[in-house]
């Protein structure tokens, strides 16, 4: 689908080759700013230099050409300060609300027979999901869904870090500390038990440093010797050379860690494909290795120990094997690269992983192109920022994270608080209302954390959040469910004779923007997913939503001055509603019927 926005960057294009015999690869087409007349600007600038013509002759030209070819996209233009700004016929723009108003697949690409797999969430079987995990999440869930809108098969996955010296620290605590403590005698859901366990080792440990510190020992030789810390590694030993009771425990904890990690999952609307764990992938790769060696993709050095020379890639070397034959963590990924491609044969493969390993994931995607995996180019890491509290880092030795079920909880309290303050919804009973706290609650955590940029480091404000003015979810949510009221309240049959779409009709110039934001949606579709960037579809819906509110306060639909003008108003609000919703599905965000 080729949107106004593109049409005009093409047809401008075409124009300079023809009126001129030459061809602009920088050419400049832009929103027209609200002051002026127009609705999509030509930058001519660029153009001076090149025609060796002032800009004002450039663009009447350019103009004039264009409303003649395209009579039926445009038909005005003005030339202000070296702009071209076009205007859109009006009746263009009301075929595009006749024929979409009611089409709850605009803008979605057919299948493309291109297959991608989307890694994301990664926990770590030791401690309870938290703020940081929930940013991975929603932008995993997210770009899944942002691909499948553009026309790709997905396959979403998650390897759960379920092994190692991490693991075992809430282990050896359990033994410590538990006295046969369980979630299910102390009522405590499983991965927070866990969780608190590896709270525990941390502080014991930190004791025991500093009764060794006290006693004469120097500090890196404590950290290595406090009895806490040898158990654990003694324990790691035993879990690698499968000792029962050792296995049988790490079971045990595990489980209960799946199972809290399951209800939060189902609360906050996360689902995978296919879940790898780390305990079945980390003897992954050797083989692929040792072809490497083969092919002097790496070297081996006299210690045994495999490695690869990256400093042409303005990298270092990297160990991929021990001296010993034991694997490293870019041995099991470049393993588990190979069985991903080979148990469902992706085109691509994103991985959503923070910007503290940008460094392990280009060091991947080298070796995976220098071993020729098939799709070792369509790696991609969505790389993003840390989030923060207003107060500062989370740290979760410490336990001083955000727990993702707490974050929710408290959500859902404030979003009862704000509902209530802009007046309880009429006729819900009261498990209804307990779902539209909990559909607002998450729908102002997700927008909060998908609006910025993922590449940016964020702060999350809980208070900001959950407001119903401003740049918010909420306030997104409240626009759909007010168009819902509007239409219930009109009672129309939108399916009935679209009499008073003519030619005669005059849009308003409140109606004609939400019109032109309305049909750019298939292009922040394709920059969102090309971009690997859910905050497109995040800040587009809030403006759709702005726009929208703004149009309300000036028209109105009920009491529109003819029929025909309120049939209009009805059309382009049910437009905007499923225009919301779409983009709010695939932020991985319910919106209401009613608020």
């Amino acid at each position: 689908m080729t949107t106004l926005l593109q049409h005009t960057q093409i047809a401008a294009n075409n124009a300079i080759s023809h009126l001129y015999g030459t061809h602009i690869t920088n050419l400049q087409v832009q929103d027209t700013r609200p002051e002026l007349a127009g609705n999509y600007t030509v930058v001519l600038f660029a153009l001076v230099k090149q025609l060796g013509k002032p800009p004002v002759i450039i663009g009447n030209e350019l103009g004039t050409y264009l409303v003649q070819q395209h009579p039926g996209i445009y038909n005005n233009y003005e030339v202000v300060n070296g702009f071209l700004n076009l205007t859109v016929h009006t009746q263009y723009l009301l075929t595009v609300l006749y024929n979409h108003y009611n089409d709850v697949c605009y803008a979605k690409l057919p299948l493309n027979g291109l297959k991608v797999m989307v890694e994301y969430s990664s926990p770590n079987t030791n401690k309870p999901l938290h703020l940081g995990h929930l940013r991975n999440n929603f932008l995993g869930y997210s770009i899944a869904k942002i691909y499948e809108a553009n026309g790709y098969d997905v396959v979403t996955s998650c390897i759960v870090n379920d092994r190692g010296i991490h693991i075992c620290k809430s282990m050896i605590a359990w033994q410590l500390f538990a006295e046969g403590a369980t979630p299910h005698s102390t009522g405590t859901k499983g991965d927070h038990f866990v969780g608190k366990y590896y709270v525990l080792f941390n502080n014991e440990y930190k004791r025991q440093i500093a009764a060794l510190i006290a006693s004469g020992v120097a500090e890196k030789e404590a950290e290595k010797e406090a009895p806490i810390m040898k158990a654990t590694q003694i324990m790691l030993l035993q879990w690698e050379q499968g000792n029962t009771q050792v296995m049988e425990l790490w079971r045990t904890m595990n489980s209960w860690v799946y199972a809290g990690f399951e209800n939060t999952y189902k609360t906050i609307g996360t689902t995978f494909t296919k879940t790898y764990y780390e305990s079945n992938t980390y003897l992954l790769g050797k083989d692929a290795v040792q072809l490497g060696l083969a092919k002097k993709v790496f070297y081996q050095k006299p210690d045994g120990s495999i490695w690869i020379d990256l400093t042409a890639n303005g990298l270092d070397e990297k160990l991929v094997m021990r001296a010993d034959g034991t694997s490293v963590y870019i041995t099991q990924d470049i393993g588990l690269a190979q069985q991903k491609y080979e148990e469902y044969g992706i085109d691509k493969s994103i991985y959503v992983v923070g910007n503290e390993q940008d460094y392990h994931l280009a060091v991947l995607k080298l070796i995976c192109q220098k071993l020729q995996l098939p799709y070792a180019n369509q790696i991609v890491h969505l790389s993003y920022g840390m989030v923060e509290l207003p107060d500062g880092k989370m740290k979760s030795r410490e336990g001083t994270v955000v727990d993702a079920d707490d974050l929710i909880a408290e959500m859902t309290e404030k979003s009862s608080l704000a509902t209530a303050k802009h007046g309880k919804p009429e006729g819900l009973t009261s498990e209804q209302l307990r779902e539209l706290y909990s559909t607002i609650a998450l729908g102002a955590t997700k927008y909060y954390l998908l609006k910025v940029d993922p590449k940016k480091k964020m702060i999350f404000n809980p208070e900001e959040s959950i407001e119903f003015i401003g740049h918010t979810g909420p306030f997104v949510q409240y626009t759909y469910a007010r168009i819902q009221s509007i239409l219930r309240k009109n009672n129309v049959d939108l399916t009935s004779n679209k009499t008073g779409l003519t030619t005669d009709i005059i849009l308003a110039p409140l109606e004609k923007k939400l019109l032109i934001i309305l049909e750019q949606y298939s292009t922040i579709l394709q920059l969102a997913c090309n971009n690997h960037n859910p905050s497109e579809v995040a800040n587009y819906v809030f403006s759709v939503a702005k726009t929208y509110n703004s149009f309300y306060a000036e028209h109105s639909v009920t009491n529109a001055e003819t029929p025909a003008t309120k049939e209009l108003r009805l059309l382009l609000s049910c437009f905007t509603a499923n225009v919301i919703k779409s983009c709010m599905t695939l932020l991985g965000i319910t919106v209401p019927n009613q608020m």
